[in-house]
């Protein structure tokens, strides 16, 4: 029986969902109960699936959680599985992400941390260490926080070349590898900062998400501060796509699973009005790669809505069709079972929700 499992990180907990078949949806929670839980991942690549949490106490500060039976118990180690070594002089703040690479690295798992650094496991989330030539790029004496703070929030690994990572910086843009970490570069080409003197610098801006399509691994969706964008050469060089929109100001974008140039976004009205766009609850998807947009709202609320969408909080299962997810800061939970064209209600009334996931975990 086919089952998906739902991951709702929000401001006082971790709530679980799951659904069998075509059966109800079932939740469980809060788990981590007062805890703010922004980084989720579900890691399929062992025996059984693997559950990560990056959970930040305000009492005993952020550590990163594993469970091995679907969230009936969990381990933390004895000792900080993310950890910044004394010499570099800082102290963690935020597990901003946590992201299973790709099948070519069967045990790695990346952290992206506040201050802005990625942390590499080896032993699939149980031990962290400092990516180091990131941490001592030549650029980051210039690096500045975003309104959230300095957050290394995004992680792309390439499916078939382990060597080859993306990340994202608030505010410090793109940076990509091929070497495995060894030596990192800015990857920003064509990606405005429109709050810079330079509007157009090698480093510097608010990349607020990326996502890679389905079909052609070279191709990467970013969502700005201000600007939708993509690339089509792995991101050294990006285009404009938010013509069509409402806004192209937002903080979340993903791409469908399996059907190449389709992508989603849930446009906010500005920078300084972080409300969803024209006051509408819809996400735009893409079905041609950003040449045309369109909106996707039935079943979701018809009058005036104020439910920001945060950057982790839109997703997609690798179901086919696929299963799209949203949460917002109203403390309401979205799924659509069939690529976006309709929606339901799961939950309501939930702590702002910071994150989701899903995956399929059973057939």
């Amino acid at each position: 029986m086919t089952e998906v499992l739902l991951l709702a990180g929000t401001r006082k907990g971790l709530f679980i969902g799951r659904r069998r078949g075509g059966g109800p949806w079932e939740f469980d929670g809060p788990h981590f109960n007062a805890q703010a839980v922004y980084a989720v991942a579900v890691d399929r690549r062992g025996p059984a699936p693997r559950l990560l949490v990056g959970g930040d106490s305000s009492h005993w500060g952020p550590s990163v959680f594993t469970s091995d039976d679907l969230g009936a118990t969990w381990q933390e180690p004895a000792v900080p599985a993310v950890k910044f070594p004394q010499d570099t002089g800082a102290s963690l703040e935020r597990v901003w992400q946590l992201h299973p690479a790709g099948p070519e690295a069967p045990d790695v798992v990346y952290a992206g941390t506040e201050p802005a650094a990625l942390f590499r496991s080896a032993d699939r989330g149980e031990s962290f260490e400092l990516v180091r030539p990131l941490w001592e790029h030549p650029s980051r004496k210039d690096w500045q926080p975003g309104g959230g703070g300095e957050g290394l929030h995004t992680v792309i690994t390439h499916p078939a070349d382990a060597d080859t990572v993306t990340v994202a910086v608030s505010a410090a843009g793109v940076f990509r590898t091929t070497d495995g970490g060894a030596s990192w570069a800015p990857s920003n080409s064509g990606v405005s900062a429109v709050f810079l003197p330079d509007p157009n610098p090698e480093f510097g801006q608010c990349v607020h998400k990326i996502a890679q399509d389905a079909g052609d691994t070279r191709r990467l969706y970013l969502q700005n501060h201000w600007g939708v964008y993509r690339s089509d050469d792995g991101g050294r060089k990006w285009t404009d796509i938010g013509s069509g929109l409402p806004s192209d100001f937002g903080f979340a974008v993903v791409a469908h699973p399996h059907r190449p140039d389709t992508a989603y976004v849930f446009p906010l009205n500005a920078d300084s009005d972080r409300v969803p766009a024209e006051h509408r609850c819809r996400v735009f998807r893409t079905r041609d790669a950003g040449a045309n947009w369109e909106p996707l709202a039935a079943g979701l609320p018809s009058g005036d809505h104020y439910g920001t969408v945060l950057r982790d909080a839109l997703c997609t299962d690798d179901a086919d069709p696929a299963g799209i997810y949203f949460g917002n800061r109203n403390g309401e939970l979205y799924a659509s079972a069939d690529d976006g064209d309709s929606w339901q209600l799961l939950a309501s009334h939930l702590p702002d929700v910071l994150c989701v996931r899903a995956a399929v975990i059973g057939q």
